[in-house]
């Protein structure tokens, strides 16, 4: 073990000592399709990884949920693979793949041997470019039966599961890109006709806004003429929409309460914060991992080991394109109140806000990211591999090459950064404050403050 611990010391000092980079070749097709391609001959495998620069931040009030919809319907077959046959191809060839949605983007992976390359292209291109052919009313009402199923699990019928809804009503003004979770609404997701969920697809599935990193084994000059052919003849959309956001800025705390089937009662504090890879974004994810990232961390200390009052306590910072959240989350104990933990909560932050953190603690938070952003360099696909990481820094900075920025981010900070951070975004007049309580137990909840006469 201490033998693993210093080689990885090592590794970290040698990285550190070199400009990180993640060489790309960049290509634009004529139909505006951004192609990004890396080569790494480590293992015989590629990454075949398509960011559509769309996610529930672009629909509109009352039709929300396109974006994860559409996740679904990516699977479902395209005007040259029947319904079924993409994951069958892709398995008997040796490869995986998945998507995902956010409130930004949507992303879909193929991770194949060498030799199947082209087959995820195929494959890829024709849900591109004839999806739309092989869409019926009978699979987007199938699949949006499926969403709906989806959201009665996560939401409807999950403890707490509502949680995340009622923060965002409160935390955006209404039609903001944030305001309405990633899957929808129940009533938009019935609402919506087959011919909205096809101008969706119209507007926002279109090789100009897409971006395309092929990750792996590849020679870069045969693999380019491999996309050009197939994705080449697929014609550009109509320029996208851009967002047009209303402002999202919080002038007061907004107290707000639920009743729900738990055991327990929950406490939520989120605060608007810089948007990803803003100046402060970094300065909040360190402030998050210092006040609860591990047993050693400030929260954890005082609220579950010290004090005993709460089963557990977590804090984190969700960067996303336009602004991002900061949230403290923290499950209260049989026998005591949200109002305890959230007066903890506040003299914690407030110690912070008056003392910086020591180095010891800034540093092993970016220790430890600095470990797993090695890490994620060494893996060539998947959710979070390298050909991932040159479409999250293309699409978020601008800039494929984003990588030794990114780390420079976390490694200049001070702790008086941190401080500073603290102070300015996490003020007790501008956040949502939520409590979620067992039926009937109302006041193990945060009251309200009422207005002397």
């Amino acid at each position: 073990m201490k033998k693993q611990l210093f080689l990885l010391l090592v590794l970290c000092s040698v990285v550190s000592a070199q400009a990180l980079k993640i060489p790309y070749t960049r290509y634009v097709l004529p139909n505006g399709l951004n192609v990004l391609l890396h080569e790494d001959r480590s293992t015989p495998t590629v990454s075949v990884n398509t960011w559509f620069h769309v996610g529930s931040g672009y629909e509109k009030v009352g039709r929300t949920g396109f974006a994860h919809l559409f996740e679904h319907l990516m699977f479902e077959g395209s005007g040259h693979v029947a319904e079924g046959d993409f994951d069958k191809l892709l398995e008997a060839a040796g490869g995986e793949n998945n998507g995902s949605t956010t409130e930004d983007r949507t992303n879909y992976y193929e991770d194949v041997p060498t030799n199947a390359l082209e087959l995820a292209l195929y494959l890829d291109s024709d849900r591109l470019g004839f999806l739309v052919d092989a869409m019926t009313k009978e699979k987007v009402d199938g699949q949006r039966d499926v969403v709906k199923n989806e959201r009665r699990q996560s939401y409807e019928n999950r403890p707490y599961g509502l949680s995340e809804e009622t923060i965002l009503k409160q935390l955006f003004p209404s039609g903001h890109p944030y305001s309405w979770p990633v899957i929808g609404s129940m009533a938009d997701l019935s609402a919506a006709s087959f011919e909205d969920v096809v101008e969706f697809f119209r507007t926002y599935y279109v090789p100009n806004n897409a971006s395309l990193v092929i990750s792996g084994d590849i020679d870069p000059k045969e693999t380019i003429k491999l996309v050009e052919k197939w994705f080449g003849a697929i014609p550009a959309g109509k320029p996208v929409p851009p967002q047009n956001p209303a402002a999202a800025k919080l002038t007061e705390e907004k107290i707000v309460m639920l009743e729900d089937r738990v055991q327990l009662p929950r406490l939520y504090m989120t605060w608007i914060t810089p948007a990803k890879f803003a100046p402060g974004d970094a300065e909040m994810d360190v402030l998050a991992n210092v006040l609860s990232g591990g047993k050693n961390s400030r929260l954890y200390q005082k609220l579950v080991y010290e004090l005993q009052i709460a089963q557990d306590v977590y804090a984190y910072q969700a960067s996303t394109k336009l602004v991002s959240q900061f949230q403290i989350v923290s499950t209260a104990r049989s026998g005591h109140t949200l109002a305890e933990i959230k007066s903890v909560i506040e003299q914690e932050l407030n110690k912070i806000k008056a003392e910086a953190p020591t180095q010891r603690e800034v540093q092993r938070v970016v220790n430890q990211y600095e470990a797993s952003f090695l890490d994620q360099l060494e893996r060539p696909g998947g959710f979070s591999g390298k050909a991932d990481l040159l479409n999250t820094y293309y699409y978020y900075a601008g800039n494929p090459d984003y990588a030794n920025e990114d780390l420079a981010r976390y490694k200049s900070l001070s702790v008086e950064d941190v401080q500073f951070a603290a102070q300015k975004y996490l003020p007790d007049n501008a956040r949502v404050v939520l409590s979620i309580v067992p039926k009937g137990k109302t006041d193990l909840a945060i009251q309200p403050k009422t207005e002397a006469k």
